[in-house]
């Protein structure tokens, strides 16, 4: 078992690093258009560039930020319940989040089945819209793992 958490830990932190190269990527982008821009030779697609990177961002952080446990949770009532029933708790709104990301990883999957289908891309660029909803498919995925870990560590006692 301590095998399988290491595994889910070093990709999390693996898929946050990505997250972070992807973001200083983006803030290079976003300096060097608006230098550009002002020399009347702006990047173009930046506007839509920047958003379909945003979008893998956000994806890439939340296994690494629900594995730290570095959301922001408002526990002062769950914090005033007895240790099993925390356990109990715990479980529970995990297994709701686990059944929410495979709803959400599901359908983004099938949207971007859809786009590749129908071979939208963006205006400008002509980026492919169909591997950034497989990339954030594959997060919500991964990240019902995480929360899998979350319930084996809840089980173990090794999560307060």
């Amino acid at each position: 078992m301590k095998k399988i958490l290491s595994f889910i830990s070093n990709v999390s932190h693996f898929l946050n690093a990505i997250s972070a190269f992807i973001l200083a990527f983006m803030v290079l982008l976003t300096v060097a258009d608006v230098v550009l821009r002002s020399m009347r030779s702006p990047i173009l697609g930046t506007y839509e560039m920047v958003g379909l990177l945003g979008a893998i961002i956000i994806s890439f952080s939340i296994p690494v930020t629900s594995w730290q446990r570095g959301h922001i949770k408002v526990d002062f009532l769950v914090l005033k319940l007895p240790s099993g029933a925390r356990k109990i708790f715990n479980i529970v709104t995990r297994i709701i989040a686990i059944a929410l990301f495979i709803v959400i990883g599901w359908n983004i999957v099938l949207l971007g089945m859809d786009l590749k289908k129908a071979g939208e891309v963006t205006p400008t660029r002509h980026i492919p819209y169909y591997p950034v909803l497989y990339s954030i498919g594959f997060c919500c995925f991964f990240q019902c793992l995480v929360l899998i870990a979350d319930i084996v560590k809840v089980i173990r006692g090794e999560y307060e």
